[in-house]
């Protein structure tokens, strides 16, 4: 029987939080001083996903990351998060485009 809602995947849901952690340079016991926890295990135990981190912590870290908490789990829902349905990105490629145009225009010797 096929169920009908998401469920989290423990494994992917750890790799991911590693991978966003060594994206953003971080070390565990960077991630264990930011949330204050009194030993760096539990830390390897979501890389091996062997459990996820609490609701708290999963907040947390998307804080630290910069991140909303949907990046940071991994399941097999079809939605994935991605950044053109976010305003503040799509915001960014308008400016981005128009700095490119406005590059182009000044290489190109038409504006004074």
């Amino acid at each position: 029987m096929k169920r009908r809602y998401p469920v989290i995947d423990v494994k992917r849901t750890g790799q991911n939080i590693k991978y966003i952690m060594q994206l953003r340079g971080m070390t565990v016991k960077d991630i264990q001083s930011f949330l204050e926890l009194s030993t760096p295990q539990s830390i390897y135990h979501w890389f091996d996903g062997r459990n996820l981190p609490t609701l708290d912590n999963l907040y947390a870290l998307s804080e630290l990351f910069c991140l909303p908490v949907d990046v940071l789990i991994k399941g097999n829902r079809e939605f994935e998060y991605r950044p053109i349905n976010n305003v503040m990105y799509r915001r960014m490629i308008i400016y981005y485009k128009k700095i490119v145009q406005l590059r182009e225009c000044y290489t190109a010797g038409t504006m004074t």
